[in-house]
């Protein structure tokens, strides 16, 4: 046989390996990326060849397929490794097939049968590089953790042929992108026979197949539209992940949430509740109106209702140039045919996707339709939701900002995924077998762990840490062509014992990577110091398109190479989940320095503090609501100052000030013996008050309890009235709307005289409701405390009661339980039995 070089394939398959019978299970396994959180199951799969394992990335498909026929006989004979398969296997059946905590909670039947999770991008494990960074990766961890749980969730997104980018670096330390060729046929995933997907896209149609991966019991299912009944252009519609520019983007958005509500149907999946992730899967609620007018035959007010009641939209961003908009243009290009069908006009259309005050002809907002659509909005930490519910306050023009209708569920990690081995072992001695799920009780008693028993494990994760770095670091040189010979300093990167702090995320200019470098000298003298020296990693990407962030990765290594300071201060390339996992086992400190409030919630400290590092942060996102003096440190923040300059230089004197005199002194604190007893002691407080609250299990039961579980009751109610429930709403509002122009508060009678501590305070309001009825609104009253600017502040808000003799006059009381000075004032709210929120309108007629 001759051999020929340089030949293109026409075809290209995957051929799979043939395991013994014996080994068959090996393969149900390796197809269930529970693996990726397992601990068992990865130590099966590095039984079954520990340098492959290695070599693979831990990726047991791969794996398989590199193993030898000797290997695989020999493992047959092994009955060591047969009898632990069969345990594996075995706990795996019990995991996917019995009750779990949504099965067996309190509280009678649940009204919910299925979420429909909607994300552009799933973060499961590095051997499904579907993923760029803290979305995706949440994304990942919220599956996780609903399979845990037990939650009847199925997911969607896309399947890119090229992932996201890998990373590289030329000479100069500028960001280099590399596409991957990635083949399904190699990955955790099948194609889902049988199943295709149709969607428009403007003058052109475009075919997807669906692949299906399993996350331990639930299932997620990828669009694929590189196939050979669509033509090249449309075939590249999922190559790469936040590839493209403005109208690739737009198609990729049309197939993920049109594409993703025809493939549930074409799988028979009937979802109850949609779940979306920002607004890149907002057109799913385009889609399943269309169906509500069409098949139906609502009007188009009366399939927003009908949707709204089931949708969930989840806002990921408090930056509006982080929204997806779209030029009218586009939208006319690949919508006209929807409006026409639905028997709307393009305005119409694009309000869904305007502020009250915009022009028709301005860009349309994802972020807004996304709102818009759905009948419950949730930021995703204290802090950011607030910060939503003053970006989209305009949404509900005279609503106080505090009550825009936008919650909050602060995000969480999961715990499988993210903590050390060691760690994982400390913590089923000291706090739970299944500490995982435990109360804020039991994680208490992490206090009683011994010093050095904690500080062993954080050593393990250091030196774990300097070990990956010194030869990624070796590997990154030698593939940019430099020799082995000039590539020895990199054995002696990094010191397993000094302190070492990691600032690993994606490159974004308001998360100031290189915040440090505005003051060299001080930082020179932390990396320099022989007796308390101090070592930083940084890792993370750029996005292909912004320049700014690259340039901030090239100051970094410039810095690491002209101040001949690279054995303490290295940037790691290409960062990924493996690369973020070392991290957080082996920092001591996990900087995190945005220009507050721009971190939603910024999940990486999160699990840095799972694995007993300690934080040093602005006081963004979650650390602003964990944060409590003593399980880390805030580095305070200078908001107030307009001059961005001038508060980079406030943020970064805090920082060193707090490197200077309290982290660095603490960190090396020996008095006693070789454990910095007091360092230990604050890993100790921050494990015990932080665990319990970054956890992705809690994180997906406030959403079963607070959003899911209400969604599907509204959804349950508007199909099983036959979409009534939402005719019937559509035509309220119209009427309320009509009329609120008339609906006043006309005065406010209260007895004379001042009210004794303890009393009670009768409040009358008279009101003119114009042609509403008492049934369609709530009169209310708010009293609290007031302040210098006569402001309540907090306020208790009670129903007022309509007298039975005349309409127009509305009652309540209540007492005064505190001195000081105190205050009440009157409002007239919509009120139905199928609103959301009474909020929901944006119509208030104040006293």
């Amino acid at each position: 046989m001759t051999t020929v070089e340089g030949m293109r394939a026409l075809r290209s398959f995957t051929v799979r390996p043939s395991l013994p019978t014996e080994l068959a299970a090996l393969e149900h396994l390796a197809m269930n990326l529970r693996w990726s959180w397992d601990e068992q199951t990865r130590d099966l799969f590095r039984w079954v060849d520990p340098d492959g394992w290695d070599a693979t990335t831990h990726d047991p498909v791969r794996l398989l397929g590199t193993v030898s026929r000797a290997r695989l006989d020999a493992l047959t004979a092994d009955t060591g490794f047969v009898r632990y398969l069969g345990e594996v296997n075995d706990e795996l059946k019990r995991y996917l097939d019995g009750p779990r905590w949504f099965q067996t909670r309190n509280g009678g039947p649940s009204p919910l049968r299925t979420v429909a999770y909607f994300s552009p991008e799933f973060g499961i494990a590095e051997a499904l590089p579907q993923y760029s960074g803290g979305l995706g990766v949440l994304a990942g961890d919220h599956l996780k953790a609903a399979s845990d749980l037990g939650v009847p969730l199925v997911a969607i997104g896309l399947f890119y042929r090229h992932g996201y980018f890998r990373q590289a670096q030329n000479p100069d330390g500028w960001q280099q992108e590399n596409y991957p060729d990635l083949d399904p046929h190699a990955m955790a995933i099948r194609l889902c026979d049988g199943v295709r997907v149709t969607v428009d896209l403007a003058d052109e149609r475009l075919h997807a197949q669906v692949w299906k991966a399993d996350v331990g019991r639930i299932p997620l299912y990828l669009l694929d539209a590189d196939i050979e009944e669509n033509p090249d252009d449309i075939r590249q519609v999922t190559d790469r992940l936040y590839g493209g520019d403005t109208e690739h983007r737009l198609r990729q958005e049309i197939l993920l949430g049109v594409g993703g509500v025809r493939a549930l149907d074409a799988l028979g999946i009937d979802a109850q509740v949609f779940h979306t992730n920002e607004g890149h899967a907002g057109f799913l609620g385009l889609e399943r109106m269309r169906r509500c007018i069409v098949d139906d035959g609502l009007t188009f007010p009366e399939a927003v209702e009908a949707v709204r009641a089931g949708c969930i939209f989840t806002t990921h961003t408090p930056v509006p140039a982080g929204i997806d908009r779209f030029p009218r243009e586009l939208m006319e290009d690949y919508f006209q045919g929807w409006a026409k069908e639905c028997g709307v006009t393009l305005d119409e259309l694009m309000a869904l996707g305007h502020r009250p005050y915009e022009d028709p002809a301005e860009r349309f907002n994802m972020a807004v339709m996304g709102l818009r659509l759905a009948g419950r909005s949730n930021g995703v930490s204290k802090l950011h939701g607030e910060v939503s519910r003053d970006m989209f306050a305009d949404l509900w023009p005279g609503v106080p900002p505090d009550e825009v209708p936008i919650t909050s569920i602060t995000n969480g990690v999961h715990a499988g995924t993210w903590v050390s081995p060691e760690m994982s072992d400390l913590l089923e001695r000291r706090v739970l077998p299944e500490w995982a799920e435990a109360g804020a009780d039991r994680w208490a008693l992490i206090e009683d762990a011994a010093d050095d028993e904690i500080w062993r494990v954080r050593e393990q994760g250091r030196e774990r840490l300097v070990q990956f770095v010194r030869s990624r670091l070796r590997e990154s040189a030698l593939a940019r062509g430099v020799s082995v010979s000039d590539v020895a300093w990199c054995d002696e990167v990094l010191d397993p014992e000094a302190l070492t702090i990691c600032f690993a995320r994606r490159f974004a200019t308001y998360k100031r990577a290189n915040l440090m470098l505005s003051q060299p000298e001080r930082l020179l003298a932390l990396l320099r110091s022989t007796q308390q020296p101090v070592q930083f990693v940084f890792a993370g990407k750029a996005h292909p398109a912004d320049d700014a962030g690259k340039e901030m990765i090239r100051q970094i290594v410039a810095f690491s190479a002209e101040a001949g300071v690279r054995h303490r201060f290295v940037f790691l390339e290409d960062y990924d989940i493996a690369v973020a996992r070392t991290l957080y086992h082996g920092a001591d400190v996990w900087l995190n320095n945005p220009r507050r409030p721009l971190e939603a919630c910024g999940t990486s400290g999160m699990k840095a503090a799972l694995n007993g590092v300690l934080n040093c942060s602005i006081l963004d996102g979650w650390w602003d609501e964990l944060f409590d003096g003593e399980n880390g440190w805030a580095i305070s923040s200078a908001e107030s100052i307009e001059d961005e300059d001038k508060r980079d230089e406030i943020e970064a004197n805090s920082l060193f000030e707090l490197l200077e005199h309290q982290i660095v002194p603490l960190f090396y604190d020996r008095y006693g013996g070789p454990v910095p007893r007091r360092w230990v002691g604050r890993i100790k407080h921050n494990l015990k008050t932080i665990g319990p609250a970054v956890l992705a299990t809690r994180m997906v039961r406030d959403y079963v309890e607070e959003l899911y579980e209400p969604a599907a009751a509204a959804a349950e109610k508007v199909s099983s009235s036959g979409l009534a429930s939402a005719r019937e709403l559509a035509a309220w509002k119209a009427r309320v709307l009509s009329a609120w122009s008339d609906v006043k508060v006309e005065g406010v009678e209260t007895p004379d005289g001042a009210v004794d501590l303890g009393g009670e305070l009768p409040v009358t309001a008279v009101v003119s409701l114009g042609s509403l009825g008492p049934d369609d609104v709530e009169v209310q009253l708010l009293h609290g405390p007031v302040g210098q600017n006569d402001e309540i502040a907090p306020a208790s808000v009670e129903a007022m009661q309509p007298d039975p003799g005349d309409a127009s006059r509305w009652t309540a009381s209540f007492t005064c339980d505190r001195t000081g000075r105190y205050g009440y004032t009157v409002r007239i709210v919509p009120s139905h039995a199928d609103l959301t929120n009474p909020i929901d309108l944006g119509r208030i007629a104040w006293a």
